[in-house]
């Protein structure tokens, strides 16, 4: 590739061909009769003479160099991590009742689940639904037996509220028949998660090239232009839970608020680059 061969045949052969007649005939003598060997030996000589076999010519060194350059291409991925303050406090709350029947069992479950929602919908929480109902049998077991004692049933919800709001929130559910708060967990709003989105994304890319110049720098290479631009994700992991005590552990029921202080939220993105060189 890039060096240029001429072609033997058949432009050739008619050259020599005519040579050697204009030859023979401006001496007046007769034209021999050679084999087709002595012909294609003569066509290599004449193109050797001519420079035409294998050897690079300009032209084709431009071409080596550009595809050369091509293959040349640096690929770098960048970090990037924006972290803002969360407002919300997402609440994961139920009801748990124990009974010696599944009827009693769940007609408290329905009573008190019902009364807590009531009290959550007229604090206009966000986001309010059904998360889990469980009914099951509970067993005590003796020396290997096993022994029917009673029930236990369940129905849990969760909701979204302003941080602020948290604490009084939970408190008055508690009062209402909750009897277990399984975690909370903080989280900024979908229109702040969007902007540190785009930030963080910036930051990525800022990695990403800063990455590439330290290594080219070290090479006494110059970056050129980004031929490739791969973004590998901006998406904002779901909050982890915060544990949160039960009543069993000492949740709060007296007149004071419980108070719920939110934190900061992470929101990390990557950015593939290949820049050529």
């Amino acid at each position: 590739m890039g060096r240029e061969m001429v072609n033997f045949s058949p432009i050739y052969f008619r050259i020599l061909l005519n040579l050697h007649t204009l030859f023979f005939m401006s001496n007046n003598r007769p034209l021999p009769c050679f084999p087709a060997a002595q012909w294609v030996a003569g066509s290599v000589l004449l193109s050797i003479w001519m420079g035409g076999v294998a050897l690079p010519t300009a032209q084709a060194q431009p071409a080596l160099l550009a595809q050369e350059r091509q293959f040349r291409v640096l690929t770098v991925t960048g970090q990037g991590v924006q972290k803002l303050q969360t407002t919300l406090t997402q609440v994961r709350l139920g009801v748990e009742v124990q009974g010696k029947t599944a009827q009693e069992v769940q007609e408290e479950v329905a009573r008190r689940s019902s009364a807590v929602v009531t009290l959550l919908k007229s604090r206009q929480v966000d986001k309010l639904e059904t998360t889990g109902i469980n009914l099951n049998p509970d067993y005590n077991y003796d020396n290997g037996k096993q022994q029917l004692i009673g029930y236990r049933g369940s129905n849990s919800v969760t909701f979204q509220t302003p941080t602020e709001k948290a604490g009084p929130i939970m408190d008055l559910a508690v009062k209402s028949g909750a009897s277990q708060i399984d975690g909370i967990s903080f989280l900024a709003e979908d229109a702040a998660i969007a902007t540190a989105q785009k930030q963080a994304l910036v930051k990525a890319t800022q990695d990403a090239q800063a990455q590439a110049q330290a290594v080219l720098s070290a090479l006494n290479l110059t970056p050129q232009d980004v031929v490739s631009i791969q973004i590998n994700g901006a998406n904002t992991p779901p909050p982890p839970p915060v544990p949160y005590p039960t009543a069993a552990q000492g949740l709060k029921t007296e007149a004071d608020n419980t108070p719920v202080i939110g934190g900061e939220q992470s929101v990390p993105a990557s950015v593939t680059l290949q820049i050529r060189y």
